[in-house]
């Protein structure tokens, strides 16, 4: 049984992968709400807008009846505060993840005594993939069909298109 706590799960989500899904889907099990923040990163480049990438988390999580999908600039812990949220949702992938992660969230603690970090361990099938890795496979015409849902596929495939002579892959899943 998921508790009454809403969680804020805060990313840039540029673009959502099967990773950050598997999160969502998993703290959906933990908590009574999950709110997918879509934060503006200003030391970002992001190839979508923060629009686009609203619609994809939207669509991607359109099965998960206590998921929400907003966005915001500022602090994650005033954010969290505003919606009455006492958790922040954050996945760790590696090592190095770990220690950006904990030193964001004692941080966060001294900005908000009442709001908690907590982790959840990447799936291992998703503890290499990242939004950047995604984007370098496509720059370069891979297929990342098996790293982030099909209709964010297309997106990125269009996206890339310009670079390459066909604007869809011809490569199957799986194969980079």
């Amino acid at each position: 049984m998921r508790s009454s706590i809403t969680a804020i799960y805060p990313g840039s989500f540029d673009p959502i992968t099967l990773g950050h899904l598997d999160i969502i889907e998993r703290g959906c099990q933990l908590f009574g709400r999950v709110i997918v923040a879509v934060v503006t990163n200003p030391n970002k480049t992001p190839l979508f807008s923060v629009d686009q990438r609203v619609q994809q988390i939207k669509a991607s999580t359109a099965h998960l009846a206590n998921v929400h999908v907003d966005r915001f600039n500022g602090l994650t812990v005033e954010y969290a505060q505003s919606h009455d949220a006492k958790v922040l949702l954050r996945g760790l992938r590696v090592l190095s993840d770990f220690e950006l992660e904990l030193q964001m969230a004692h941080t966060n603690k001294t900005l908000s005594a009442t709001t908690e970090t907590v982790f959840l361990a990447a799936s291992n099938e998703y503890s290499f993939l990242s939004s950047s890795v995604v984007k370098e496979i496509a720059r370069f015409g891979g297929s990342v069909n098996h790293l982030v849902p099909a209709s964010v596929a297309q997106e990125i495939y269009q996206c890339y298109s310009h670079d390459r002579a066909a604007s869809t892959p011809t490569k199957h899943p799986g194969n980079l």
